[in-house]
């Protein structure tokens, strides 16, 4: 063997648009334009459909490694799953959640709020009732624009909440939904702009922190699913898995709207007339742009990161901790996983657990030996629901830090003052590319509802593209 490796074919597959990505974005992307009559190819680095969405059978147990819940605001994700005539089935909820105070103490509560004392519960209303008002002024869909943009995002969101409340542990509780549970970066990591977006995204920062609304329902069949049954109504043959894009090359800004763009894959060569980059930002540079993408792109890519989070699974023989009259819900700031759901399968006897390892926690797990890492983490969820908790049957860690085409989660951000800098820039079409996931969403943001939205807006801006 020579040692050379050749990308490309010798056939080019001439298309209207060639999509780059297979996930929720991409795919509905595909699905849009092929509805419009047009001819598609979408090329895969991974050897399966769905991006950040992922279902496998793990040691006999069905686990939702990727991205799983719907709630009732996302209505993009809610629509397709009537078209497709999919199914949904709500999370397990009744019984009693589990505190676990920065004391360690443990408190068993029903309600909205944590039983964290009077006083930081006060705190905790009225924080949260100041970012819902700066939600309501600011909005998803532009916040760049707002006039108090800059000064919200050159301050981290750890100092923003040290000048709303001297009060640790409501600062602490708060952290918990934002920092660790949805951006999965530390609080001094992003910005306060950055964290009114999260809360825009979904409608205001108290569905945030109400789990009973962001968690909702699960698709029957697993998330995954919704992107296999988008990619089984493509066209045969219009899906390449195992096919890493490596080269998009066209001919720069002053040619005619006619001129091809040519993208060059592991496997396959496509000429089309415009391209969708369906895949995060943090992964924009492992394609070579010929000509080289505008300085504002370029920057952009290099002001957002991924966010570090492991998503645990442990399933037992049934779900012990309802016989306790217990929900499975477990929320703890000091804890290892600070948040734990009752993950059972829709019509499995066995009980599942899901809980979420954030941040410079997880740094610090993801050092250990694999034995340690499970141990302490098992501790944790006895710690909320009972030293059943330290014996399941199966038990698996979502690692999608770990991953090449993935390399993070949820989604990606900006870094302190990214978002103001470069928001207005992020889904601008740069000649024939446009730009589609759910890291560049409003609505939505790193949910499938966005990555839906963004793919629908980026083929409806290659139609008229097209169509002109």
């Amino acid at each position: 063997m020579s040692g050379t490796h050749v990308i490309g074919s010798d056939e080019v597959l001439e298309r209207d648009v060639v999509i780059v990505g297979a996930g929720p974005a991409g795919l509905m992307a595909a699905r849009t334009l092929q509805a419009a009559g047009r001819t598609i190819a979408v090329l895969e680095a991974r050897d399966r459909v769905g991006g950040r969405t992922w279902s496998r059978e793990v040691d006999g147990a069905f686990l939702e490694l990727g991205g799983q819940w719907v709630s009732p605001d996302q209505t993009a994700l809610l629509g397709l799953l009537d078209e497709l005539g999919m199914s949904t089935y709500p999370r397990h909820r009744e019984g009693a959640n589990v505190y676990l105070a920065p004391d360690g103490s443990r408190h068993e509560y029903t309600g909205d709020m944590f039983p964290a004392g009077e006083r930081t519960e006060k705190e905790m209303a009225r924080v949260i009732a100041t970012l819902d008002g700066l939600v309501e002024e600011i909005g998803a869909e532009r916040p760049w624009d707002h006039p108090l943009a800059r000064e919200l995002d050159t301050v981290t969101f750890t100092e923003w909440l040290r000048r709303q409340t001297d009060d640790e542990a409501a600062r602490e509780n708060i952290g918990i939904f934002m920092a660790g549970g949805m951006l999965t970066k530390p609080a001094h990591a992003f910005s306060a702009l950055q964290a009114v977006l999260m809360a825009a995204s979904a409608g205001s920062f108290s569905h945030l922190v109400d789990e009973d609304f962001i968690l909702d329902r699960r698709v029957v069949g697993g998330m995954q699913s919704v992107s296999q049954t988008m990619a089984g109504a493509l066209e045969e043959g219009t899906v390449h898995l195992e096919t890493p894009v490596r080269t998009i090359r066209w001919g720069g800004e002053d040619v005619s709207s006619e001129e091809r763009v040519t993208v060059v894959s592991e496997r396959v060569t496509v000429r089309a007339r415009r391209v969708i980059v369906a895949v995060p930002p943090t992964l924009y540079s492992r394609i070579s742009f010929e000509p080289a993408l505008p300085w504002f792109q370029q920057q952009m890519h290099q002001h957002t990161s991924m966010g570090l989070v492991i998503k645990v699974h442990a399933v037992y023989e049934r779900p012990f901790w309802r016989d306790k009259g217990l929900s499975g819900t477990g929320f703890g700031a000091e804890e290892p996983c600070q948040e734990v759901y009752d993950n059972t399968n829709h019509g499995d006897t066995r009980g599942t657990l899901v809980a979420f390892v954030s941040d410079e926690v997880a740094d610090d797990l993801l050092r250990r030996p694999a034995e340690e890492r499970r141990d302490t983490i098992l501790r944790s969820l006895a710690n909320y629901l009972g030293e059943e908790a330290l014996e399941p049957d199966v038990y698996f860690e979502s690692d999608f830090a770990s991953e090449e085409w993935t390399r993070g989660a949820y989604a990606a951000s900006y870094d302190l003052g990214g978002l103001h800098r470069y928001g207005a820039e992020q889904r601008s079409p740069v000649g024939p590319i446009g730009w589609a996931c759910s890291d560049l969403a409003a609505e939505g943001y790193q949910h499938v509802d966005g990555a839906l939205r963004q793919g629908r807006r980026a083929a409806e801006e290659a139609l008229t593209a097209l169509t002109d």
